[in-house]
């Protein structure tokens, strides 16, 4: 019996068996009980070996049932057409506890018929809370089908960036590692990727076109790179971005320079952008009052819609994406689909929930450990409540093993608290009763793989970048 299989039958018995490499479930409640929580763990904290086979069952049985990775694409192309709307996706950051959150998360979209949500990492958050693709997609689909799930599983990579800084210093390395995450990230299963060179961005430029040129080139040199990837019957979804989150307010102007130039320098036939992220008046994480709690924040709404109306009605895109939107205040989210806002990205709140539901004597270990292993990160004005906020998140990764293992009392408790937030922000966004939308537009095709060791190419990890966007 081969290592895959005998994993397999330590777990499932005879409910799940092996032909050929594709799983025959007989019983697919087993997929709902603990005996996924034993191989999602051996997926996550298994040895190397185990690992691989771990992850390999995950995906080979979500492939069976109908639990598998997809791209949003058509669905975003056909609201650039007019045919969806009227909603605004989430995409998640999981970050800390991913499987107890993405259960949260699939809860919630069965409670409400929801397809149109995305489960993303970035590119430092991948690094700092020590999620690789790999690790990173089986634990969403093992959380899909732990909850009873059904339907396309959008995992996005977020932010794929390329460092300004790096790039001024080595333009081809910088690039090159960007294009190395993306090769990792789509053999795991990643069809949505948002690629980030708003960093490039030179406003000592004398026009718009010029600001954004570097912006688009090397976007097209890293669409290239993506679109040459894309498994049989996949369109990778790839996002770009005109505004670096933080800065300036974005414009029309910046947007059309972009999306012309963008669209001036795709090679002939190849599919473009399906969304383009812009600036409105957020901050990643917020911004931090000395107290620990967040300031207020004026999101431009009016800029949104614009923005949204633009790169729909002349480009063809699903609309404008908002990133750092966690933290704004509850009032702000109806707003959202209102104002046609394709997408918007939610990380910070949902890693502030998870720490305040810390046993106390894990987050005092916690901070302990931040007050060494990020005291470069402290400016000299922080209160400890600012510092331990910013910083809190570097933990995750180290700290991995504690927050998947924490008392089920408190899981019971993080549970119904992300249930009840989930819950609310599906309902603002209006992307209950998505999932009809979803199977309309989108197929997910099957894609069963080899098993490891038996002659599929292995695509090595990329090079880690902490500071990457997020």
């Amino acid at each position: 019996m081969a290592d895959h299989d005998t994993l397999l039958h330590s777990i499932f018995g005879d409910d799940i068996i092996l032909r050929g490499g594709k799983p025959q479930v007989s019983d697919e409640t087993v997929l709902a009980s603990d005996r996924m929580d034993r191989l999602v763990r051996a997926a996550v904290f298994g040895d190397t070996a185990e690992r691989e086979r771990a992850r390999w069952l995950i995906w080979q049985i979500g492939q069976a049932v109908g639990v598998r990775a997809a791209s949003i694409h058509e669905l975003y192309m056909a609201r650039g057409r007019g045919e969806a709307g009227g909603f605004t996706v989430p995409a998640i950051n999981v970050r800390g506890s991913s499987y107890e959150t993405a259960r949260s998360i699939f809860r919630t979209a069965n409670k409400l018929d929801a397809g149109a949500f995305i489960l993303e990492i970035a590119r430092s958050e991948i690094v700092y809370t020590e999620q690789r693709p790999g690790e990173y997609v089986a634990v969403m689909l093992a959380a899909a089908m732990r909850e009873g799930f059904r339907g396309p599983v959008f995992v996005q990579g977020d932010h794929f960036q390329v460092n300004a800084k790096k790039y001024a210093a080595g333009a081809e390395a910088e690039v090159e590692g960007v294009k190395a995450l993306a090769r990792e990230a789509i053999a795991a299963g990643f069809y949505n990727i948002d690629i980030d060179t708003s960093t490039l961005v030179d406003l000592s430029r004398p026009n718009h076109a010029e600001q954004q040129r570097l912006n688009y080139e090397v976007g097209i040199d890293i669409l290239r790179e993506v679109r040459s990837l894309e498994p049989a019957g996949v369109t990778i979804s790839v996002g770009g971005e005109i505004g670096e989150v933080g800065t300036e307010n974005s414009t029309v102007e910046e947007l059309e320079a972009y999306m012309d130039g963008f669209n001036r320098t795709l090679p002939p036939g190849m599919a473009g952008l399906s969304k383009i992220s812009v600036q409105s008046g957020t901050s990643h994480g917020g911004t931090v009052l000395p107290d620990g709690s967040i300031a207020d924040v004026a999101l431009d709404f009016p800029t949104l819609e614009v923005l949204s109306k633009v790169s729909r009605e002349k480009y063809g895109l699903a609309g404008a994406v908002q990133h750092g939107a966690s933290t704004l205040p509850d009032t702000a989210f109806d707003n959202f689909p209102k104002v046609e806002t394709a997408e918007i990205h939610l990380a910070t709140n949902f890693q502030n929930m998870l720490y305040d539901h810390l046993p106390r004597p894990l987050r005092e270990e916690i901070y302990e450990w931040l007050r060494e292993a990020a005291k470069e990160e402290r400016k000299g004005g922080d209160s400890d409540e600012q510092f331990f906020y910013k910083s809190r998140k570097k933990a995750l990764g180290p700290f991995k093993r504690q927050l998947w293992d924490l008392p089920a009392d408190v899981k019971l408790r993080v549970a119904a608290a992300y249930d009840a937030k989930f819950e609310f922000l599906f309902t603002q966004l209006a992307v209950h009763g998505t999932a009809g939308a979803v199977r309309t537009y989108v197929t997910a095709p099957e894609q069963y793989r080899q098993a490891p060791g038996e002659g599929e190419p292995v695509t090595a990890a990329a090079h880690d970048d902490a500071e990457a966007g997020e």
